[in-house]
C-alpha cells in the first residue's frame, strides 16, 4: 500500500512538473511571436508611411514622369541602406540615427539635382512643413 501511495505521489510530482515545463515553453513561444507581430506591424506601419510621403511629394512637386524613375530608383536604393542599418543589432541606437541622417541627406541631395528650381523651393517647403508637423506631434 506504501508502495502504490509513493508511486502515485512520485506519478503526481512528474505530471505536475511536465505541465509546468509545457506551460512555461508555451508560454515563451506565445511571447515571442507576439514580439515578432509587432515588429511586423510596425515595419508595415512605417513601410505605408513611406509609400505616403513619397505619393505626397511626387503629387505635390508635380514630377515628371522620367523624374518618377529617377525618384523611385532612389528611394529604392536608400531605402534598402536604411533599413539595413535599422536592422543591425550590431549598431547602437544613437549610431543608427546618425548613419540614417547621413544617408538621407546623400538621397537629398541626390534628388535635388535632378529638380527643377521651382520644385527645389517647393520641396523645401514641404519639409519645413513635415519638420513642424513631427515637432508638434507628440513622442510616443
Amino acid at each position: 500500500m506504501k508502495r502504490l501511495f509513493l508511486f502515485s505521489v512520485i506519478a503526481g510530482m512528474m505530471t505536475t512538473a511536465a505541465v509546468a515545463q509545457e506551460s512555461k515553453e508555451k508560454s515563451g513561444a506565445d511571447q515571442k511571436p507576439a514580439v515578432e507581430q509587432k515588429d511586423a506591424k510596425k515595419q508595415v506601419d512605417m513601410s505605408a508611411a513611406r509609400a505616403e510621403w513619397e505619393k505626397k511629394i511626387k503629387d505635390e512637386l508635380k514630377l515628371t514622369p522620367e523624374q518618377v524613375v529617377k525618384f523611385d530608383a532612389l528611394n529604392n536604393e536608400y531605402n534598402t541602406k536604411i533599413d539595413a542599418i535599422a536592422q543591425d543589432a550590431t549598431l547602437d541606437k544613437d549610431v543608427q540615427k546618425q548613419r540614417k541622417m547621413e544617408l538621407k541627406k546623400e538621397k537629398e541631395t541626390k534628388f535635388l539635382e535632378f529638380l527643377t528650381p521651382d520644385q527645389q523651393a517647393a520641396y523645401k517647403e514641404l519639409m519645413e512643413k513635415r519638420k513642424k508637423e513631427m515637432q508638434a506631434k507628440p513622442a510616443n
